[in-house]
């Protein structure tokens, strides 16, 4: 994929939301700028709190007990719920 674009104030360049999505940056998330026979951006991978991701998935274990009349749910009654929707606070 190549993309035009210019350079405005300050040398600032804006990376369309979906080129942003497609390689997961976020706003705030910090980039490596390499230098090569052009300018390479990629995100720096974020390193995950092991602790705090065992204790957000605790934490959704227990809303999950915490249902009342929970049954099994039929073949594609889910498919328009996302993994995100899940895990929202």
């Amino acid at each position: 994929m190549t993309l035009k674009t210019k350079i405005g104030k300050k040398g600032y360049i804006i990376i369309p939301k979906a080129i942003r999505e497609a390689v997961g940056i976020d706003e705030g998330d910090e980039v490596i700028i390499e230098i090569r026979d052009g300018i390479v951006i990629k995100p720096l991978r974020k390193r995950i709190d092991v602790k705090e991701l065992e204790q957000k998935f605790r934490s959704h274990v227990e809303k999950i007990r915490k249902i009342k009349n929970r049954r099994e749910p039929k073949p594609g009654e889910l498919s328009s719920i996302s993994l995100e929707e899940e895990f929202e606070d």
